[in-house]
């Protein structure tokens, strides 16, 4: 997985989700949002919280609310993609840009709304599975790929463990993403993070 240097590099290298991508992230920047890159993909904060980011995967665009849990989502466009692993984060799919225009004034109204529960200190924990935060890289990756989740799924807690502390113990993008591509066979694999070295300890 390459590092992405910026927004605009981002979005123009999504071949025909670019539209898209264009459309959504010029609606996020009418509100009061601040535009950075985090995990790979366009992420937007308030008050110092992530709480929107915008994503291209094989077969739609996501619009992704960190605490859309929290959102009344009248018009039920939300999905939990990781039902039983994420609590508060909810996602908007859009495989056309027809969908997003018809819905523009919409996703204004949900951007705002985040905007104010996080104004009035509304907040969800992460949801845990087995004690364990699931990395937003990993859960990105388990949204492309039912074979990886399933194999995440069937490690033990502490194998699970290792592959996400793997993640949240580096702080620079390239390295989690050079870490991300790193651990993705090992975990189709069904082994853990340390196998090979203690496979080798022990011949």
């Amino acid at each position: 997985m390459k590092s992405t240097q910026s927004i605009e590099d981002y979005i123009f290298s999504n071949g025909d989700w670019v539209p898209i991508l264009s459309f959504l992230r010029d609606l996020i920047l009418q509100t009061q949002l601040e535009e950075q890159m985090k995990w790979g993909i366009p992420t937007y904060s308030f008050q110092g919280k992530n709480l929107v980011g915008i994503a291209a995967f094989k077969n739609y665009v996501s619009l992704w609310f960190h605490q859309g849990a929290l959102l009344q989502d009248e018009q039920h466009k939300l999905m939990n993609a990781q039902e039983g692993v994420t609590k508060a984060l909810r996602q908007w799919r859009f495989k056309e840009l027809k969908e997003a225009l018809e819905n523009e004034s919409i996703i204004l109204s949900y951007l705002e709304e985040t905007i104010q529960n996080q104004a009035n200190g509304l907040e969800i924990k992460a949801e845990l599975l087995q004690g364990i935060s699931i990395h937003p890289l990993l859960l990105n990756e388990f949204s492309k790929s039912d074979a990886l989740k399933t194999a995440f799924d069937k490690l033990t807690p502490g194998r699970q463990n290792e592959y996400v502390e793997y993640l949240y113990s580096v702080k620079r993008e390239e390295t989690r993403l050079a870490r991300l591509d790193k651990i993705i066979p090992s975990i189709l694999s069904g082994k853990g993070l340390n196998d090979k070295y203690m496979n080798s300890k022990n011949q």
